[in-house]
C-alpha cells in the first residue's frame, strides 16, 4: 500500500469515528454517587401528637401534613424559594427537567437538625423538561404516567450527621425516607448539606436514582438508549418566621 493510499484510508476512517464521538454523550451521573434504595422503613413516631399546619397547595397531602417533633417550627417548601430537579440522559445527549408545583413541611428543630423531619408532594402533572415534546413524553404511560400516578411523596424516616459520600463533599447530613414513585415505595438515602440561619433552613443535594427501582422500564430507541440512572438535584430554601 503505498503512502497516498494509506493517507486516504485514514482520513475515511477519522471521518467514521468523529463523528460518533462528538454525538455521544457522557453519562450525568458519574459525577455525583447514587442513592441506597431499599425497601420503605416505618416512620418514626414524632414525640408530640401536634401536626404541621395545612398548607393552602393543592398538592397537599395526609404525608406533607404529618405528625412533628415537640417543639418544632413548621417550615414551608414552596416552589417559591425551593427547586426539585433532575437530569436524564441518551447515549447522545441529556435534557434537563424539573417539577413547578410541590408542596412541603420542613419540621425543624434548628438545635438539633438530626431530629427533624421532612414531608414533600409532588404534582408530577407538573413535569417540565427542556423539550416540549419531552415534557409530554414524560407524563405518558411510558414514563410517569401522570393519569395513572399524579402524585409523588418523600417521607424522612432519619436524618443524621454527616456523610460517607466522596463526591458531594460539601454534605454536612444523610437523609433517608420513603419516596413513593409511579406507585413505588422505596426507601431512599442521599448525601446533603444543610444550613440553619435566622432567616432560613436550606438543603442542598445531588445524587442519582436507578429509575428501574421504581418500574420506569421504557428504554428508548434502540440506536439511542435512554440512561436507567437520572441525577436528582434538590435546592430547599425553608423560610423561617420572625
Amino acid at each position: 500500500m503505498n503512502k497516498a493510499h494509506s493517507s486516504i484510508v485514514l482520513l475515511v476512517l477519522a471521518a467514521l469515528v468523529v463523528p460518533v464521538n462528538i454525538s455521544g454523550c457522557g453519562n450525568p451521573a458519574d459525577d455525583v454517587a447514587p442513592a441506597k434504595v431499599s425497601a420503605p422503613k416505618s416512620v418514626p413516631s414524632p414525640t408530640s401528637g401536634a401536626s404541621a399546619p395545612a398548607s393552602s397547595s393543592s398538592t397537599t397531602s395526609a404525608s406533607v401534613a404529618r405528625a412533628l417533633p415537640k417543639g418544632a417550627e413548621a417550615l414551608p417548601i414552596t416552589p417559591e424559594t425551593s427547586k426539585i430537579e433532575f437530569v436524564g440522559s441518551k447515549v447522545t445527549g441529556k435534557h434537563d427537567g424539573g417539577f413547578k408545583s410541590f408542596s412541603g413541611v420542613w419540621g425543624l428543630l434548628p438545635e438539633k437538625v438530626e431530629a427533624s423531619v421532612l414531608s414533600a408532594e409532588i404534582d408530577m402533572s407538573s413535569t417540565w423538561a427542556d423539550n416540549e415534546k419531552l415534557t409530554g413524553h414524560l407524563k405518558a404511560p411510558d414514563f410517569f404516567d401522570v393519569a395513572k400516578f399524579p402524585k409523588s411523596t418523600f417521607e424522612s424516616t432519619e436524618i443524621t450527621k454527616g456523610s460517607s459520600d466522596t463526591k458531594y463533599k460539601d454534605a454536612t447530613h444523610t437523609v433517608t425516607g420513603n419516596l413513593i414513585l409511579h406507585g413505588v415505595t422505596k426507601s431512599i438515602q442521599f448525601p446533603a448539606k444543610i444550613a440553619v440561619t435566622t432567616d432560613a433552613a436550606t438543603l442542598d443535594s445531588e445524587f442519582f436514582l436507578n429509575r428501574k427501582d421504581f418500574q420506569i422500564n421504557y428504554p428508548g430507541m434502540a440506536n439511542d438508549l435512554i440512561r436507567d440512572e437520572v441525577v436528582i438535584k434538590l435546592a430547599i430554601r425553608a423560610p423561617r418566621k420572625h
